[in-house]
């Protein structure tokens, strides 16, 4: 105790005292990100704990001031981005330092023939996008969170957007990064597609949830507004037969900017397998896509049901984002988790990796689990790419009914996914929701993502209790 106090006297001496809140309300508001305890099945809110302080700074000197601090001190340090994380990855464990990121939200410079942006950690992707939209540019990365998630929450995640089967996942989008380390000092790496003088730095940081320091700017791709954008959509009987067309357009390098199978029941209890295709660049490209794969999809009995439906999803691709924003996000954590326990119903939102090869025995294996537990899988899908596969598990519960079987064959389902080459998440990262699984995820490599831990951040204050680390 009498270190935190010392270290809050140092920090209030150093730093604007009007970047620094104390206030009981901003200490809980930043104890959660958007991630449901009911979905944190080996911890529980109780777990979780209230800031020591939260910081909001206007600089990365500021961000190193702060950090020297809180190395001297040995105070834990949890990096805020928009706090749309769904697995916990912003949820302070202890007394901690909690650094938002928010008003670190300059874009410092674009440039339209280097086709990139420094931007810092904080700016909001839609504010980002609307600003490149002006120049004729536009950001790749394009998740449902738009409205709301930062650079710096993006990159740490990895995140995997609508976007991502055209222009890749977030971190592929990183030239360069600028971080503050656990020491306080300031890593910059230079803003360039190709390095070859050794490992790239960058690549630490990138899906490390600020296990290793935080992000306070990066460098990015940006891309040419498209000449054209078509939309598609096609019906199958089968998922088997979608699942064939997309990896058959796959293997010859066709990828169209948004490529999603949908399994799902309608309204009236029929199974639907749509595949939404969304193509976009120059003029003649969106041209022969539409033609090449119009004749894959016949190939395997897909129907064209004309564009109205992917339009649709695509206008509507970012509605999530702003109703969490608007109805969710102003409300403490306690209010939002108690609105969603209302429901009285067990679900989850899997994100699963597997080799092309196994996606469909991986696919009937997890549905034989799901309906001998009484589990319904009320969504499989694949989106983005032919390896990358989602499923939504649902199950009715009456108030009391004991979580323990649906806990269990979530973990069932995942682990049968690491058995056969895969993992267990490849769009929103570990956080606290999948940290039990991440020694059989990683196997020896843990030992080596430990051992760097260990080197970048010997007295353990980055985000301390996530990734395994």
């Amino acid at each position: 105790m009498t270190s935190n106090v010392s270290f809050m006297q140092e920090l209030e001496q150093a730093l604007n005292p009007s970047i620094l809140h104390l206030d009981a309300v901003t200490k809980e508001m930043h104890s959660a990100d958007a991630l449901n305890p009911a979905r944190a099945y080996y911890t529980t809110s109780d777990a979780w704990a209230i800031p020591l302080a939260v910081l909001t700074p206007t600089s990365t000197t500021e961000v190193v001031t702060a950090m020297r601090l809180a190395n001297k001190h040995e105070v834990p340090v949890v990096p805020f981005g928009g706090g749309t994380g769904v697995m916990g990855a912003a949820v302070p464990l202890q007394g901690s330092l909690v650094i938002d990121l928010k008003n670190l939200n300059h874009i410092r410079s674009i440039s339209t023939e280097d086709r990139t942006a420094w931007v810092e950690s904080g700016v909001v992707l839609k504010n980002l996008n609307d600003v490149l939209n002006e120049r004729g540019l536009m950001l790749g990365h394009d998740p449902w969170s738009t409205p709301i998630a930062t650079v710096g929450g993006a990159i740490s995640t990895d995140g995997v957007g609508y976007r991502a089967a055209r222009y890749g996942s977030m971190g592929a989008q990183v030239l360069g990064l600028e971080v503050v380390l656990p020491s306080g000092d300031l890593l910059t790496t230079k803003p360039v597609p190709k390095n070859a003088s050794g490992p790239r730095l960058e690549s630490l940081f990138i899906g490390a949830e600020g296990t290793f320091g935080i992000i306070t700017a990066a460098a990015l791709r940006v891309f040419q507004l498209p000449e054209e954008r078509h939309f598609a959509t096609y019906s199958f009987s089968s998922f088997e037969d979608g699942f064939l067309a997309v990896t058959e357009m796959y293997g010859i390098g066709l990828k169209p900017a948004v490529t999603d199978l949908t399994e799902e029941p309608t309204h009236t209890g029929e199974i639907e397998i749509l595949l939404y295709l969304t193509y976009e660049g120059y003029r003649e490209e969106v041209a022969a896509q539409e033609v090449r794969v119009a004749r894959i999809c016949r190939e395997h009995r897909g129907i064209d049901i004309g564009p109205e439906r992917t339009q649709e999803y695509w206008a509507k691709r970012h509605e999530s984002g702003e109703r969490y924003k608007k109805e969710m996000l102003p409300l403490l954590p306690r209010e939002r988790w108690t609105r969603r326990s209302a429901r009285h119903e067990h679900w989850d939102y899997l994100h699963l990796a597997l080799p092309i090869s196994k996606v469909l025995s991986f696919k009937q294996q997890a549905e034989t689990l799901c309906r001998e537990a009484g589990i319904s899988i009320v969504e499989s899908a694949i989106w983005t790419e032919p390896e990358l596969f989602s499923m939504i598990m649902t199950q009715t519960s009456t108030p009391g009914q004991s979580e323990n079987l649906f806990q269990t064959t979530v973990d069932q389902v995942l682990k049968l996914a690491q058995d056969r080459d895969g993992t267990i998440e490849y769009c929103h990262g570990v956080g606290l929701k999948l940290s039990h699984l991440i020694d059989r995820e990683w196997g020896s490599g843990l030992k080596t993502a430990r051992s760097l831990k260990k080197a970048l951040d010997p007295r353990h204050l980055m985000n301390p209790g996530k990734l395994g680390l």
